[in-house]
């Protein structure tokens, strides 16, 4: 265990200095021998630390002469424009999303438009088999009701990896929900009455838009740096308009930023001043490139108001709809409404869960998946770089499952939607993340799909016709 720590902490430490451009492209590295040495490390456990750098794209060894920081063409594309929604409630449905999520589960088509990590990624068969034990263990093979609050294996194992970013919290804080949708669905609804004003992040998950629209909100975007997230600045401007604020603040879909941890404090601090819930969406907070998985707001969380949202549709099996709230204060009133619209939630399938986690499994499966996502990061973006129009800027995600790409004025993302289409590729327009007249020249593309000379080529194709409607404009 402690060599497992040391080779981490070690790896973590040369990758974030290379991240952060304190180890330059190109620069040759301490060998094996002297850092085995430094560190007080075994040779072999060296060697480990190189073969994790190596296998995230970060050093590249060349023989008879060590390791070297690997060329980084992903860092070379400029970022997306900071968002400038207007500061004006607006509830303007795009026309575009139903086509767009129409194409969910389709087979014959590359789905980069849907933001889940592909099976082949997915560790399906311990997953049937923690079902088959469950169904077994249970009372009356899990055919009965759940207790309201939810599974108690499962809040256990959620309150306890909450350790890891300093939530601390208990089983008794936890209400397992069916997804992480149907938790936001159920913080909205306790904490608004229709009419009532939400401030989300822009660009936002075109789900959270239409889930606000459906209650009735108004919805105010929050203008967001493609790297730190929402303009705190720009938040205090909307305080006085606002009922209840909902943030993704860790790899927010689709930029992927992490906000600082500055940041989510002042935030949590800002609203309690002014008695305004926060929802706290978390979906992605375990997919984290970095060394370390990020906090939360619900870490700076003194009142209660963070209403802190989770899930494993995002990390482990998306149809299973396993979610959980940590409602803060408002407990009570998300139990009463869990209990008119959910009841219960699958049991045979949370008990799986809980049991998935409790034994490591979860973990040893996301260090797997995080490498694989960073991995399809970098590969992405030098395949944009080599084939997509002459002035593409590309989001830096830090975490999660989303590209953000924005091509030249001239390029309707629209328009390349249905000419993708036709060469059955699908992807997510940038219209759709947002109610306001804006990122008609950006979209969304899943990271989360196994990397293949036929991706490669289909993202060739994206960029081939990008080039086309832009020389036509």
């Amino acid at each position: 265990m402690k060599k497992d720590f040391l080779y981490n902490e070690i790896a973590g430490n040369i990758a974030d200095k290379i991240k952060t451009g304190v180890l330059k492209e190109g620069e040759r590295l301490p060998s094996v021998r002297k850092l085995s040495k430094e560190h007080g490390i075994s040779v072999n456990t060296a060697k480990r630390v190189f073969l994790e750098l190596e296998a995230q794209s970060l050093v590249q060894s060349k023989p008879q002469s060590g390791y070297f920081i690997s060329p980084r063409k992903y860092l070379k594309l400029p970022l997306p424009e900071a968002s400038q929604p207007v500061p004006i409630a607006n509830n303007s449905e795009p026309d575009e999303l139903m086509s767009v999520y129409a194409t969910m589960g389709r087979s014959d088509l590359t789905l980069f438009s849907i933001g889940v990590p592909s099976g082949n990624l997915l560790p399906l068969a311990k997953l049937k088999k923690e079902i088959v034990l469950a169904t077994r263990a249970m009372k009356e093979g899990g055919t009965e009701y759940e207790p309201l609050q939810g599974n108690v294996k499962l809040r256990r194992m959620v309150a306890a990896r909450s350790l890891a970013w300093e939530g601390n919290l208990k089983e008794s804080d936890l209400i397992t929900t069916n997804g992480c949708m149907n938790a936001l669905a159920l913080c909205m609804m306790a904490l608004t009455k229709p009419g009532d004003t939400i401030a989300l992040e822009s660009p936002c998950y075109p789900g959270i838009l239409q889930l606000a629209l459906s209650l009735r909100l108004k919805v105010l975007e929050i203008a967001t740096h493609p790297l730190t997230g929402i303009d705190i600045e720009a938040l205090k401007q909307l305080l006085p308009k606002i009922n209840v604020c909902l943030l993704v603040p860790n790899f927010n879909t689709p930029l992927g930023y992490c906000m600082p941890d500055e940041s989510k404090k002042e935030i949590v601090a800002l609203l309690a001043d002014h008695h305004i819930p926060l929802i706290e969406d978390d979906l992605y907070g375990d997919l984290h490139f970095g060394p370390r998985r990020p906090k939360c707001c619900k870490s700076f969380d003194k009142d209660g108001y963070v209403l802190w949202c989770g899930s494993v549709s995002k990390t482990l099996a998306p149809g299973y709809r396993v979610g959980w709230v940590a409602p803060g204060r408002y407990k009570e009133q998300i139990l009463k409404l869990k209990l008119i619209h959910v009841l219960s939630s699958p049991s045979v399938i949370n008990e799986a869960v809980g049991n998935f986690l409790l034994t490591g499994r979860y973990e040893n499966h996301l260090r797997y998946l995080r490498k694989t996502l960073q991995e399809n990061y970098r590969k992405y973006v030098d395949a944009i770089a080599a084939y997509f129009p002459e002035g593409t800027k590309v989001s830096r995600p830090q975490g999660g499952l989303a590209l953000w790409i924005e091509l030249p004025d001239s390029i309707d993302t629209r328009e390349l939607y249905n000419y993708a289409l036709k060469k059955q590729i699908s992807i997510s327009p940038g219209r759709i993340f947002t109610l306001q007249d804006q990122f008609h020249n950006c979209m969304r593309l899943c990271i989360g799909l196994p990397w293949t000379d036929q991706l490669k080529l289909k993202l060739k194709q994206l960029g081939n016709l990008a080039k086309m409607i832009g020389r036509r404009s």
